[in-house]
């Protein structure tokens, strides 16, 4: 069975000052991932290994911090196929914590865009308000370059560290 889901994405992302968000961890996961576009500009296609379940994902950006966002699993045969073909995977380990009530994903970048760690909470509403833990620093939520498309075509570890 082929299991689709579907909705708008709204999201805040922020970079991460220190560790402390450690203590808060439920639980991991590892994920690769990789991109069938070639430009940010319209829907993007993504391929996601996450725990050995593959989804294809299309995403197309709407505004600061919401996307249209519609993801489809398929078989682990065809998902491994496609993971293989992809040039410049994204490599990062998934971390899940709750902070007063809401459910926050740590992701810590491996391979070429390691040390990058980016934290984000997923909305109900673009006017929600939540509570920042003392953790995070600066906000990146729209920027594009923080994007995983941006990153998997000019890595982290590429940029001038000095104008980031």
């Amino acid at each position: 069975m082929i299991s689709i889901f579907m909705c708008i994405e709204i999201e805040r992302r922020f970079l991460i000052k220190n560790n402390d968000w450690e203590k808060l961890i439920s639980h991991k996961t590892n994920i690769i991932q990789g991109y069938l576009s070639s430009y940010s500009e319209n829907w993007i296609v993504r391929i996601r290994s996450e725990d050995n379940l593959f989804k294809l994902t299309l995403k197309k950006h709407i505004t600061k911090s919401k996307n249209f966002e519609f993801e489809y699993e398929i078989p682990k045969k065809e998902g491994e196929i496609i993971i293989s073909e992809i040039k410049n995977p994204i490599i990062k380990e998934r971390f899940y914590l709750c902070f007063k009530g809401k459910e926050w994903l740590i992701d810590r970048f491996k391979g070429k865009n390691f040390p990058l760690e980016i934290a984000e909470v997923e909305l109900k509403t673009i006017d929600e308000q939540i509570d920042i833990p003392s953790f995070l620093s600066t906000e990146i939520t729209g920027l594009k370059k923080f994007s995983n498309f941006e990153l998997s075509n000019k890595p982290f570890s590429s940029w001038d560290k000095k104008i980031y």
